[in-house]
């Protein structure tokens, strides 16, 4: 609830659509999951609750890893489900944070994955 809608409306217009590539996922006209990134870094990597589990996060940064040989992440401590996810995936936990860096003011991690 840091923003308002219109105010993460503009931000995305402003600067995901404008500074990274944006794959989403669309399922019966709904879209179901997204991914934006650019060189070196994952910004964003969202699915609906109804459809996590279902691979389409793993495809999406599937996209992102073979579009760049090397990419950084940032996500909440508390989010032990993405973590767990990236960690599958192959990214390692180059550092952690007491979130005072960060707008939430909430603890994180950086993980970084670079290509075999």
């Amino acid at each position: 609830d840091l923003h308002t809608l219109e105010e993460d409306k503009a931000f995305f217009r402003a600067v995901v659509f404008k500074d990274n590539d944006v794959w989403l996922v669309q399922v019966e006209n709904e879209i179901v999951g997204f991914c934006a990134f650019k060189d070196g870094w994952v910004e964003h990597l969202y699915c609906l609750p109804a459809h996590v589990g279902k691979k389409l996060g793993s495809m999406l940064l599937t996209i992102a890893k073979e579009a760049h040989p090397h990419l950084q992440l940032w996500t909440f401590q508390k989010n032990t489900r993405a973590i767990s996810f990236y960690r599958r995936h192959g990214f390692m936990q180059v550092k952690q944070t007491d979130g005072s860096g960060n707008e939430e003011r909430m603890p994180d991690i950086l993980f970084e994955w670079r290509k075999p």
